[in-house]
């Protein structure tokens, strides 16, 4: 690709073992923040209001009301707790960065991120909400967070397999920007780097929660990804996963993670040259079955049924994953073709062999 463009994206950010402890008081003055609403999971406050200690009299409201997918009741409560505020301060994982920007998009509030998982979504101004059964996402400069604080060592308490789950959602961000709507040379080479510190850092977290180097390995690797999502876009993976979390109220991360290597196996055939540089990244042959068999060995459920997902619901949302299928796929998508990769990822099947 000889011809393209790339729009960087503005933002800060501040990595390193400590950095949270040591310079999260430095970014909020900043802001000239005064007063902050600050965003964190019931079960992450504690460490939130840890980290908010040497400026808490800043902090003008808590917000703990953090649901996954980001319902629009949730959404609205968020942002009615901003009232009055001039910076939101997110500590956590995904859906909790998702909180903040449903808060930004309608009040144009700046957002300092603090991830927790490796979601990635910290550097995206992609936000997502969901009504009902259905989740809508959009692109937005204003939910893009202005600073991001990445610390290894506020992930270190993130169970194994969560950590595993999040990470093979980073994954999934570099894998599909290789053929997203808005890929160019700069994004690909910022997601191929993504895998490889997300392939050394996976299986060494597995083994030892406590390796710090490999917790810097994921979150490093996290925030590639998500760099290189952020401007390639979202392609047939990401739709697919966002339908079923929207209908069915599936983890996010799990979902990701399962449905990975099927799409991938979609797609390689007619990608050859992507595929390859996956499958060099990862140091496996067969990118798609690599990531199966990754995924298999580190505990991530066998099928989307493990999740609760029932044979028959996968009629149900084809034609709502069709009408928001990228026109720019590398292959083309059909019903029949669609229906075949989702009931795979649904029964856990060994993914179809790829090209590299």
């Amino acid at each position: 690709m000889r011809t393209f463009t790339y729009d960087a994206l503005p933002g800060r950010v501040v990595f390193g073992s400590g950095a949270a402890r040591r310079q999260l008081r430095d970014e909020v003055d900043a802001f000239g923040a005064r007063r902050i609403l600050l965003i964190a999971h019931g079960t992450g406050a504690g460490l939130a209001a840890d980290l908010c200690a040497p400026f808490a009299d800043r902090v003008a409201a808590t917000f703990t009301d953090v649901r996954p997918h980001v319902p629009v009741g949730v959404a609205e409560r968020a942002r009615e707790a901003a009232a009055g505020a001039d910076l939101v301060l997110c500590v956590g994982g995904g859906s909790t960065t998702g909180t903040a920007k449903a808060v930004a998009l309608t009040t144009g509030l700046p957002i300092l991120a603090v991830p927790t998982t490796y979601a990635g979504s910290e550097v995206t101004p992609v936000w997502g909400l969901t009504e009902g059964t259905r989740k809508t996402t959009g692109t937005d400069p204003r939910v893009l967070p202005r600073t991001v604080v990445y610390d290894p060592d506020l992930t270190l308490t993130l169970p194994a397999a969560l950590s595993v789950a999040s990470g093979l959602n980073a994954m999934a961000h570099c894998v599909e920007t290789f053929w997203a709507p808005r890929r160019n040379p700069v994004s690909s080479a910022v997601a191929e780097d993504g895998v490889r510190h997300l392939a050394a850092g996976l299986p060494a977290v597995a083994a030892d929660p406590a390796n710090g180097d490999a917790r810097t390995d994921l979150l490093l690797g996290a925030y590639l990804a998500g760099s290189a999502f952020a401007v390639a876009g979202s392609g047939l993976h990401h739709k697919i996963c966002h339908v079923l979390g929207g209908a069915f109220d599936l983890p996010h991360a799990q979902t990701h993670a399962i449905v990975l290597p099927h799409a991938l196996a979609f797609n390689a055939p007619d990608a050859p040259e992507a595929a390859a540089r996956i499958a060099a990244a990862l140091g496996r042959p067969d990118p798609a079955r690599g990531l199966h068999d990754l995924g298999t060995k580190l505990g991530v459920p066998a099928g989307l049924r493990e999740l609760g997902l029932r044979e028959s619901d996968i009629d149900t949302v084809l034609d709502d994953i069709l009408a928001l299928a990228p026109a720019g796929n590398p292959r083309a998508i059909t019903r029949d073709g669609l229906r075949e990769l989702v009931h795979a990822a649904w029964a856990g099947d060994e993914p179809a062999r790829g090209n590299a």
